[in-house]
């Protein structure tokens, strides 16, 4: 079963995403408190969306889709870009990965977005073949650039020295 988060939720989500951080072996960047998840979801402005994943019996939050929206200037309209998709290692291959991407695909034609884009490392062969048996295809002329701690403040702060 699939339904949108509730502030209720946001304990397990703060556990789930500690979870993906310790399998994608980045549990150390984890900085997020549940505070802060709860005010990107649930606060004045919110700035991300997530949907959880149930058990079969519609009790225990196995895993989740975090998202936000982005938009291309190319098609003129809103996207998706999945942050993070995680379903508990011995929930997996029950349909539940398959089911949230499903969600947030409805969402997309519903709302008329353009796509639903995410990144994947690229060591994650058990993730990739999940993407591509769905029809997703690799963005691989594309390389993610990333700004963070040090480097963003300095640019912040109008300088770009290393």
């Amino acid at each position: 079963m699939i339904r949108t988060a509730t502030p209720d939720d946001i304990p397990v989500l703060h556990s789930l995403v500690r979870e993906l951080a310790a399998y994608e072996k980045a549990l150390d960047e984890v900085v997020a408190s549940e505070e802060q998840l709860r005010e990107a979801l649930f606060g004045d402005r919110p700035a991300a969306y997530a949907h959880v994943a149930t058990a079969d019996d519609g009790g225990e939050v196995i895993g989740f889709a975090l998202w936000f929206l982005n938009f291309s200037t190319w098609r003129g309209v809103h996207g998706v870009y999945l942050e993070d998709l995680y379903v508990r290692p011995d929930r997996r291959g029950g349909g539940h990965g398959r089911a949230l991407l499903a969600e947030l695909a409805r969402i997309c034609v519903e709302r008329g977005y353009g796509r639903l884009e995410w990144s994947v490392l690229n060591w994650n062969a058990p993730s990739i073949a999940f993407y591509e048996s769905l029809g997703a295809r690799p963005q691989d002329e594309w390389t993610v650039y990333r700004l963070t701690d040090g480097a963003l403040a300095r640019l912040g702060a109008g300088g770009a020295e290393a």
